[in-house]
């Protein structure tokens, strides 16, 4: 595949934490417009490889690009040099991420924490980021609570307003860890719809999920990781029916 196409391109990562290390050698490619579904114990590092892709956490060694521009470093030679917060902050921008616990705003809106971001750190006219951030409430099936703030919102509507809310600053790249796992079930389908017509619009997405059918259904790749390594990778429905390695057959017998 031609590093044009690539979303993301990951070689040999590592993440210590102290002793412990958490990422132990990870490589990944994503192509332009790949949904990439990742699965695995509690523990085997799928979090905080999200993490280190938008620089939420610092890899001690190995390379991560997006869209062709390393994250949080710049290249001379053969060094890297850590970039600093504001330039960090800057290539973050085209990464939105959505965590398991929504972090929205409790003093604002629904509207008002879909605009904060391209307001404050975009910097565009409040006017047009008022119509685009109803457009997206929209999207995600929220338009009769951009008045509301969260504390009168479920969970589920939560979660929806923080995806509008990383949609608003129109990054190229969506990360998901584990979107669903604080809400209650009857309230996962309504995510899982949105993070699912966000797939059919083409975005590249990385998801870290507990969701068997979403990745099955909705996945072009599927990992399983363990112990900070990638143990499988491939066509979700092909290792979900057939794995190739111990390891993955043992965790699927367990969440199948």
């Amino acid at each position: 595949m031609s590093n044009d196409a690539l979303m993301v391109k990951a070689r040999n990562v590592h993440k210590r934490f102290g002793h412990l290390e958490v990422l132990n050698g990870i490589n990944l490619e994503v192509a332009l417009g790949q949904v990439v579904c990742v699965i695995g114990p509690s523990g085997s590092g799928k979090s905080t490889f999200l993490r280190c892709i938008n620089h939420l956490e610092k890899i001690d060694a190995g390379t991560i690009k997006v869209d062709g521009e390393l994250v949080g470093y710049r290249q001379r030679g053969e060094r890297l040099f850590e970039l600093s917060e504001r330039e960090v902050a800057e290539r973050r921008r085209a990464i939105g991420m959505v965590f398991q616990h929504f972090n929205l705003f409790p003093h604002m809106t629904a509207l008002e924490n879909v605009m904060e971001g391209p307001v404050q750190v975009l910097r565009r006219p409040k006017e047009e980021v008022r119509r685009r951030a109803r457009e997206i409430l929209g999207q995600v099936g929220l338009s009769d609570k951009e008045a509301n703030y969260p504390s009168q919102l479920s969970g589920g509507q939560q979660q929806r307003v923080a995806i509008a809310r990383a949609l608003a600053m129109q990054p190229k790249l969506m990360l998901f860890d584990e979107p669903t796992s604080a809400l209650d079930p009857e309230l996962v389908g309504d995510v899982l719809g949105v993070m699912r017509k966000l797939a059919e619009s083409g975005m590249t997405m990385i998801v870290v999920t507990h969701e068997i059918g979403f990745a099955r259904e909705v996945g072009d790749k599927l990992i399983f990781m363990d112990g900070g390594v990638i143990v499988e990778e491939g066509n979700p429905r092909e290792v979900l029916s057939n794995p190739s390695h111990d390891r993955t057959r043992s965790f699927l017998s367990k969440v199948l």
